[in-house]
């Protein structure tokens, strides 16, 4: 009774949500369906040990079709940050849609009672929204649309982390679907300053990192660290860095720049997995929580044009080498 109440509300809720998206983003497709996935909410101890036996959660996304017809099509899945689904993930969507791939755009936040993890980053495990990922692929396979060979994976901020780490060997064994794979990672402005056990061995797809070098809520510094570490393993990664970006330079909504002074950040903070499950800080081998030190408070968002249309070419190549080519 209770699993048929939440579908239906959040059956619902998805119909609202695609009620109250922009028009213009509906002139470019064929059809929009409006998809309901069950997830768990795993804390990380939980996610970094395999248990799969979490709190049910049903997530609500919408799936934007470009093409009449009955091809399959490729698709990109879209991965929303600390704000919730916000204009740029929109933005993003109708970049695609333009160019002949689906979209699917999922809400990890409502369904969860999470309006954004801003202010306070401990309401939901930083790893949980992986499992999203997976479980979004694991449906988006076996719609009759989408070429399950052609699907990519794209995240920003918290984002971007589930985006990258959703690469991670380890992460998928324990938790993807089988016989279903991302054909592509991408990911905007992700925290890169957890080391967890067994990281640098990544799917053999590409990853692709994006970043501003005056980002003062997720600093890329960690990123370069990571980078070389997965280049050494022989992994198909790039980061690519823009003088001068801020966090989300590539919404053009922010071309003032936003003061966020309550928001939380980690950019002090450097966590590892010490064994199984166990994330600590780095410094004081103490478990890791948003009440160390490390962590503070006053961040800022800005767009930056440059950065923005380097990084719309740069995606662009990429799904038009993985996902269109073939």
């Amino acid at each position: 009774m209770e699993t048929r109440v939440l579908r239906s509300r959040m059956i619902r809720l998805a119909c609202l949500v695609g009620m109250l998206g922009p028009g213009s983003a509906r002139a470019q497709v064929a059809r929009v369906e409006l998809h309901v996935f069950e997830s768990q909410t795993l804390s990380d101890e939980e996610f970094l040990t395999g248990k799969k036996e979490g709190k049910t959660v049903l997530i609500g996304g919408e799936l934007r079709i470009p093409k009449l017809g009955a091809e399959r099509l490729p698709a990109v899945v879209l991965v929303h940050g600390s704000g919730g689904v916000s204009g740029y993930v929109d933005d993003w969507a109708q970049l695609f849609n333009s160019l002949g791939i689906a979209t699917f755009v999922f809400d990890s936040f409502t369904p969860r009672g999470i309006v954004n993890t801003n202010n306070d980053q401990a309401q939901l495990g930083r790893l949980a929204m992986i499992v999203d990922t997976y479980r979004a692929l694991q449906l988006l396979a076996h719609h009759p649309r989408v070429d399950p060979q052609r699907v990519a994976l794209m995240g920003f901020s918290r984002g971007g982390q589930a985006a990258l780490y959703a690469s991670v060997k380890r992460f998928q064994r324990m938790h993807a679907p089988q016989g279903a794979a991302y054909a592509a990672y991408i990911a905007f402005y992700p925290p890169c300053n957890t080391t967890f056990l067994q990281d640098d061995a990544i799917a053999e797809k590409p990853v692709r990192i994006f970043h501003g070098t005056a980002d003062n809520y997720v600093p890329v510094g960690p990123c370069r660290g990571y980078v070389e570490r997965l280049r050494k393993a022989g992994a198909d990664v790039r980061l690519t860095e823009f003088p001068g970006a801020q966090h989300v330079f590539d919404w053009a909504m922010l071309k003032t720049p936003v003061a966020m002074p309550q928001a939380q950040t980690t950019r002090r903070c450097r966590i590892e997995e010490s064994t199984e499950g166990r994330l600590v800080n780095s410094e004081t081998k103490l478990p890791f929580t948003y009440k160390d030190p490390c962590v503070e408070r006053g961040v800022t968002i800005a767009y930056d044009p440059d950065a923005a249309a380097q990084a719309r070419a740069a995606v662009r190549e990429l799904v038009a080498a993985v996902l269109l080519s073939k």
